[in-house]
């Protein structure tokens, strides 16, 4: 059965949704008896206004002549519609806004005196050059405790207040380690770094630590990932995420000049914790990324790899990539682009890399972060026998 891609390109200036398919006599004469449908001398496809409807209309009239392909188009229409906070806060309107927190949409303070700490609260945050993540997820939680005393001024909100809506947040919703220091904290901020009141602890029972394996691919499973993603720039970033172990965001903070082929490394600039680091650039990966610059005909201009309207690519569209990937390649496991920075430093590992250096390759600050790869490599596992198999079953 064929296969009709579905792609927004600009023609004649205008953004067009373009079906993309070889050429099947039959097929053909279906697209084009789809209301609106349009032929493109250059780009020899037929092509349509961008709307959901004819996405829909081309499913029905295509069934059973064609799979239709929104792989690409998802990720076009997400990299378009990507909101960040920052551009919801600049805002000044009377209604009520909304955040992102996890999968839950959080409505942001509709008091005036709230929404002035807010401000004043991200503004410190920026001004102490915290990550953009941070921001978000501290201006995130700080949100929710706000919305839990709607209509009072938040510096009179006293310290067993704050502790009644801890113990009712812990009741309430979906606890764990990670949700208690980053919440705590985000209070905290607010009370001791913008408004410089003396240093408080919060009687509450630290949720215990989770000890979580890190989900890791096989190296037959990342071949399979790597050749199920046809789109070059997508295999490319998926490829060196692998090669240097490489973060979401470093990804995306990647700029050309951070490629040295003399050197053969590549520099990541302001990583996690405001640090640089090198890691070792693969010549695999450097054939790969002259492929993918010589493909492209927006050629990037100053991120490695930049959106279809230009600037960055975001960090949701390449966790779209890995899972469109996934699904292609019939890989099941557990993973999302992180699991490539796993399976990089634990295959380091099972080929007899030592640990001090998996750490700088990582950029971890402590030997025992990087110590978490001893518990998921092979090496030392796959040499001791199982009991069961000594008694000849």
């Amino acid at each position: 059965m064929s296969t009709v891609k579905l792609t927004i390109k600009q023609h004649d200036g205008t953004e067009r949704l373009f079906a993309v398919f070889e050429y099947n006599k039959e097929l053909n004469e279906a697209v084009r008896q789809i209301p609106g449908a349009r032929w493109s001398r250059s780009n020899k496809a037929w092509h349509f206004a961008v709307n959901k409807e004819v996405v829909k209309l081309l499913r029905e009239k295509l069934k059973g002549l064609a799979v239709i392909d929104t792989a690409e188009l998802k990720l076009q229409l997400q990299e378009r519609n990507e909101v960040r906070l920052d551009k919801r806060l600049v805002s000044s309107g009377s209604g009520q806004e909304a955040v992102t927190v996890g999968s839950m949409l959080k409505p942001m303070p509709i008091n005036n005196t709230q929404t002035v700490a807010l401000k004043a609260y991200i503004e410190l945050l920026r001004l102490k050059n915290y990550s953009h993540n941070t921001i978000k997820t501290y201006s995130n939680w700080f949100i929710i405790f706000l919305n839990y005393f709607p209509e009072r001024k938040p510096s009179t909100i006293t310290k067993y207040e704050i502790m009644d809506f801890l113990v009712h947040y812990r009741n309430s919703a979906k606890w764990s380690s990670t949700v208690q220091n980053q919440l705590i904290n985000a209070i905290k901020f607010f009370y001791e770094q913008l408004l410089n009141r003396p240093r408080e602890e919060y009687d509450l029972p630290r949720a215990k630590k989770e000890f979580k394996l890190p989900s890791v691919f096989s190296e037959q499973e990342l071949k399979r990932i790597i050749l199920a993603t046809e789109n070059l720039k997508h295999r490319t970033i998926l490829c060196l995420a692998y090669s240097g172990g490489l973060r979401v965001s470093e990804l995306v903070n990647l700029k050309i000049r951070d490629i040295d082929t003399d050197r053969m490394v590549i520099t990541l600039r302001a990583a996690k914790g405001k640090k640089d680091r090198q890691v070792m650039l693969s010549p695999v990966i450097l054939e790969l990324m002259r492929a993918y610059y010589i493909a492209e005909r927006e050629k990037p201009k100053v991120w490695l790899f930049e959106g279809q309207y230009g600037g960055q690519y975001t960090t949701r569209s390449i966790e779209e990539v890995i899972k469109t990937s996934k699904k292609k390649a019939g890989v099941t496991k557990k993973g999302s682009i992180h699991a490539l920075r796993h399976s990089f430093a634990t295959h380091l590992m099972e080929s007899g890399t030592d640990l001090m250096t998996i750490k700088d390759l990582l950029g971890h600050n402590s030997l025992s972060t990087t110590s978490i790869y001893t518990h998921v490599s092979k090496k030392h596992i796959s040499k001791v026998q199982s009991p069961l198999d000594k008694l000849g079953l």
